[in-house]
């Protein structure tokens, strides 16, 4: 098998993991979920310890969805810096305010030019827009597709258990943006919030020609069956491998996806070959 790439981590820089409480009162979006002191933070260099752990031969990196753009902004510097002290290892996406406008776009420029080939994680119920909004998103979608870059946006289900971050990014939102941006390459985490199941529709197939989804955290949202449940549905091609580390080990999650039913070819495509292809990476190493 080739290599093993999480496609969906988050990690901070180490002064924010040092003085939560300080950054809690600067961004009400970062107080719901951070805060609680259980809710666990990861710097760059946890992750990599994490990844020698598991075997995890590359991550895909990103900060969390500020509300702040400032913030957002620093800590994409950051995640520029984790990728430079640890090439072909993290590869990072760009974390961005969407109602920020130019300032946005301009930002989404700097981690293209620092070798950013995507970004996200897009959070609109956290940051206070709708993905729906495509007047909004627009330009900056415009943008990244000047840049070659393609987008990770949190989705979720609109039925089942809440949970902090859940939100209302639900397959109709999704699919107004889809809709919206049809040559977007995008990736629809947490399973896309159901969204795959849909693809059983012609036209939402057709739709989704240029979506992937992520199977972030579905270990606390679904059986393993979702794995192969979604390849007959979407194609195997469609499926990445995310663990949502640090909320959940890549360890663990590993071993959830090895365990879901997949045919051996099929498990090597979503744990690597499916993302090596979006990333434009090698993956024989």
């Amino acid at each position: 098998m080739g290599s093993i790439i999480d496609f969906h981590t988050h990690i901070f820089p180490p002064e924010i993991v040092a003085r939560r409480a300080e950054f809690l009162t600067r961004d009400a979006w970062l107080e719901e979920l951070y805060g609680s002191p259980k809710a666990k933070m990861a710097t760059a260099d946890d992750l990599i310890a994490s990844m020698d752990a598991a075997g995890v031969d590359v991550s895909v990196a990103f900060p969390f969805g500020w509300r702040d753009a400032g913030l957002a902004q620093e800590c994409n510097s950051y995640v520029i810096e984790a990728m430079r002290r640890y090439p072909g290892r993290i590869v990072g996406l760009c974390a961005l305010q969407p109602t920020a406008g130019r300032r946005a776009i301009a930002e989404m420029e700097r981690c293209a030019r620092a070798g950013m080939p995507g970004f996200g994680e897009l959070m609109p119920h956290g940051q206070g827009y709708r993905l729906s909004d495509t007047k909004l998103l627009a330009p900056l979608v415009e943008a990244a597709l000047a840049l070659g870059l393609f987008c990770l946006t949190h989705t979720s289900e609109p039925v089942g258990h809440s949970y902090h971050g859940k939100g209302d990014v639900t397959p109709v939102e999704f699919q107004a943006f889809i809709a919206a941006f049809p040559t977007l390459r995008v990736v629809a985490a947490h399973w896309g919030g159901g969204f795959p199941f849909y693809e059983l529709m012609p036209e939402v197939q057709t739709a989704a020609a240029n979506v992937w989804y992520d199977s972030a955290a579905s270990l606390f949202l679904y059986r393993p069956e979702i794995f192969p449940t979604v390849a007959r549905i979407a194609g195997p091609r469609k499926i990445l491998w995310g663990s949502d580390y640090p909320l959940i080990a890549q360890a663990r999650m590993l071993g959830y996806a090895r365990a879901s039913g997949l045919t051996e070819e099929e498990l090597a495509l979503a744990l690597g070959g499916n993302a090596a292809a979006l990333l434009g990476l090698d993956h024989a190493g």
